[in-house]
């Protein structure tokens, strides 16, 4: 009974599968997806790639928006989806995830970022925090989608949380060397966030979890000719239209 039925309470929509036990099924979907993209050429993924990949593996629909944390939804749930090169998918540890501009002057109207670091980094986490609280608005499960991804030797980790608010003041910020802003645990004194002034770059460290699911593709991938797609389609020259300016 980790669920009761409660009177009047509305029905909770769900996603395709438990939160971080991601199934067979899609990891071999996923799989199918970059196959196809080596064989017509493709040697990386993008972050937009694989919005588009894990979008069509669960069925759902890729928004494809440069804002906000929702790239993939599907049912009133939404994922935040990222992929990240590594030169041993299986034995990565923990993994960087850009999350996009994140910018203390703009929201916040603190202008010099170095003055006083704790206060930009608790308004760093206030925007990230902010971002998160509008997503989940809109969507009643908000999950963070991570793809591994080594393309030369096609080894791939996939794992899902849930998307985090943090608490500001269970951090210390400091700048490094290189001028960026590090935050971290006060107690334990791990470094799970970066913040650079230069571009407003947010970086949160994730761990990957024991729940990440690996997967290969051992098998060598043709690169299809052009010309046999071409013909596949019966391309016509007339396809094509030149305009005079």
């Amino acid at each position: 009974m980790n669920n009761p039925r409660l009177r009047g309470n509305r029905p909770q929509r769900r996603g395709p599968f438990q939160l971080g036990q991601i199934p067979d099924s899609v990891l071999t979907e996923i799989g199918k997806q970059i196959v196809h993209r080596l064989a017509i050429g493709h040697r990386d993924l993008s972050g937009d790639d694989f919005g588009t990949i894990f979008a069509n593996a669960i069925h759902g629909l890729h928004r494809a928006s440069p804002l906000g944390l929702a790239d993939v939804e599907y049912s009133g749930c939404a994922w935040s989806v990222k992929t990240v090169k590594a030169t041993s998918p299986f034995t990565q540890r923990q993994v960087r995830l850009i999350s996009g501009r994140n910018s203390p002057d703009y929201s916040m109207g603190i202008t010099d970022p170095h003055l006083d670091p704790a206060a930009t980094g608790r308004a760093v986490l206030s925007i990230w925090n902010a971002r998160v609280n509008e997503a989940m608005r809109e969507f009643e499960d908000l999950r963070v989608a991570v793809l591994i991804r080594n393309m030369q030797t096609r080894d791939f980790v996939l794992f899902e949380e849930e998307a985090q608010r943090f608490v500001p003041d269970e951090f210390e910020w400091t700048f490094n060397r290189r001028h960026n802003l590090e935050g971290r645990d006060r107690t334990t004194g791990q470094h799970r966030f970066t913040w650079q002034p230069h571009g407003s770059q947010f970086t949160v460290i994730r761990r990957v979890p024991p729940s990440a699911r690996q997967f290969s593709i051992p098998q060598d991938i043709p690169t299809v000719n052009p010309s046999a797609i071409f013909a596949a389609i019966q391309f016509q020259p007339d396809w094509i239209q030149v305009h005079d300016d």
